[in-house]
C-alpha cells in the first residue's frame, strides 16, 4: 500500500471510530433518559366501576412520576390470566374469594395488594314497592351461583325475612333456609339476569355492578342494602391484585397510595351514590 493511501486508510478509520462513539454516547444518553421517563404500571380492569375509577387515580399517581395504562376487559377470566403470564402489572375487578377460587382452579399465583371498594347488594322493588307489603308466598329473585346466593340470603335475613341455619354464612343457599314465615318462593336466576326479572318478581336481590349497569340507584332505589361492616362487604371488597411477590414494590405502593386518596374517595361517593362504597 502507498504511503499517501496509507494515511487516507488511517485518516477514514479515526473518522469512523469517533463517529461509533459520537452514536454510542447518544443512545446511552437516550436509554438513560427513557429509563428515567418510563415509570409504567399496566393495570386490567373492568369497564365499570373500576376503569372509571382508575382514571380518576391515573392523575394522582402522575404526580408520583407513574404513567399508568389502563386496559378494559369485559370478561373475569383474562385480566388474571394477563397477570399471570407478565402482560399486567395489576389488575382491579374481582373480590378475593374470586382471587382465591382462580389460583386454586387456574394454578396461578396471584395475590391482593389491597382492598379498595364494595358493590352493596340492594333488595329492589319490582311488583311490591315495599317490604312491609310483601304478602305470603310472594317471589323473591336471588342469584343463583353460590357466592352471590349466600350474600342475598344474608340480607334477606338481615331484614327478618328468612332465618338461615347456624353456620351457614358465605356457603348458604336456600337449601339452609330454616324459619320462613312468609313462605317466600325464593327463585334462583341468574345474577346478571336478575334486573331484567324485576317485573316478573315481588323483589329481588341485586348485585352492585349489575344494579350500576341497570340504572338502579342504590340509595334512591333499593328497599334494603348491605351494611359496610356486614359479613359481605367486609369479605367481597373489590382489590387489586398483582402477582405474587409484587406486593411491596414502589410501582404497587403508589398504586395503592392513589386509588385510596382523599380524591378517589370524593369521586366514589359523589359518582356513584352508594352503588360502590370506598373501604378506606
Amino acid at each position: 500500500m502507498r504511503k499517501g493511501t496509507l494515511k487516507k486508510a488511517l485518516a477514514l478509520a479515526l473518522t469512523g471510530a469517533v463517529l461509533v462513539g459520537a452514536f454510542a454516547g447518544c443512545g446511552a444518553k437516550k436509554d438513560s433518559g427513557d429509563k428515567k421517563e418510563t415509570k409504567k404500571i399496566v393495570i386490567g380492569a373492568s369497564p365499570s366501576p373500576h376503569a372509571d375509577i382508575l382514571k380518576v387515580a391515573k392523575k394522582e399517581l402522575k404526580k408520583e412520576g407513574y404513567e399508568l395504562e389502563i386496559k378494559e376487559y369485559s370478561d373475569y377470566v383474562q385480566p388474571n390470566t394477563a397477570l399471570e403470564s407478565g402482560d399486567l402489572d395489576a389488575n382491579y375487578f374481582q373480590h378475593k374469594p374470586y382471587l382465591d377460587d382462580f389460583n386454586k382452579q387456574k394454578k396461578t399465583h396471584l395475590v391482593s395488594a389491597g382492598t379498595i371498594h364494595y358493590e352493596p347488594f340492594g333488595i329492589f322493588p319490582g311488583k311490591t314497592k315495599t317490604l312491609k307489603a310483601l304478602k305470603n308466598g310472594a317471589t323473591v329473585a336471588v342469584p343463583n351461583d353460590t357466592t352471590n346466593e349466600a350474600r342475598a340470603l344474608l340480607l334477606l335475613q338481615d331484614q327478618g325475612l328468612i332465618k338461615l341455619k347456624d353456620g351457614a354464612g358465605l356457603t348458604a343457599t336456600k337449601k339452609d333456609i330454616v324459619e320462613n314465615k312468609k313462605d317466600l318462593a325464593i327463585k334462583e336466576i341468574e345474577a346478571a339476569q336478575i334486573p331484567r326479572s324485576l317485573k316478573d318478581v315481588d323483589i329481588a336481590v341485586v348485585n352492585g355492578n349489575y344494579a350500576l349497569e341497570a340504572g338502579l340507584k342504590v340509595n334512591k332505589d333499593a328497599l334494603a342494602t348491605e351494611d359496610a361492616d356486614s359479613i359481605g362487604a367486609k369479605t367481597y371488597g373489590n382489590v387489586v391484585a398483582v402477582k405474587k411477590g409484587n406486593e411491596k414494590t414502589d410501582a404497587t405502593k403508589a398504586l395503592i397510595k392513589a386509588l385510596k386518596s382523599d380524591t378517589v374517595k370524593k369521586y366514589i361517593n359523589d359518582k356513584y351514590d352508594g352503588a360502590v362504597v370506598p373501604l378506606f
